[in-house]
């Protein structure tokens, strides 16, 4: 690599949690800069989740760390070109993408779900991950099972 690595941004922690991963998390959520958007679908998202599981002794945000901690995968996949044929190399996730990867398909199976609003999806999406259920939380099980299938190829790993 001729450049140097890039600097790390210091994210500022939310208002309202005073958490900085939560700031991570919505600007994940955000589309098109639109940041007081994504701050008040998130927040009535915590509050839903809050309605929802009153008889859990958890926080609304204890039970969204615990949701993204169900879905956070500890194994991938990626193709490696030995020869002629394209194996596909069960690696070890680092913990700064491990984030990155579950917020993201948090996110992303909450927009694919129906309902009205972002805020009502993301709630659902967040209390069926909890639950160990949802589209996040099988995704992270396949990624798992095509690991497992494929560890035979570990020697091959970069």
């Amino acid at each position: 690599m001729r450049k140097s690595k890039p600097k790390k941004r210091i994210l500022l922690p939310d208002p309202r949690f005073n958490d900085p991963l939560v700031t991570r998390f919505i600007n994940n959520l955000m589309e098109e800069g639109k940041k007081t958007l994504a701050f008040r679908i998130f927040y009535d998202a915590m509050d839903m989740v809050g309605e929802k599981m009153k008889d859990a002794e958890h926080t609304p945000l204890e039970i969204w760390k615990k949701a993204l901690e169900n879905i956070t995968p500890q194994v991938e996949v990626k193709s490696r070109r030995v020869g002629g044929a394209t194996f596909q190399v069960p690696l070890e996730v680092r913990p700064d993408r491990k984030i990155s990867l579950s917020m993201k398909n948090l996110i992303l199976f909450a927009r694919k779900r129906s309902g009205h609003s972002m805020s009502e999806k993301l709630a659902a999406e967040i209390i069926a991950a909890y639950n160990q259920e949802g589209g996040a939380f099988k995704r992270k099980e396949d990624m798992h099972r095509m690991a497992e299938a494929n560890k035979a190829f570990a020697h091959f790993r970069f």
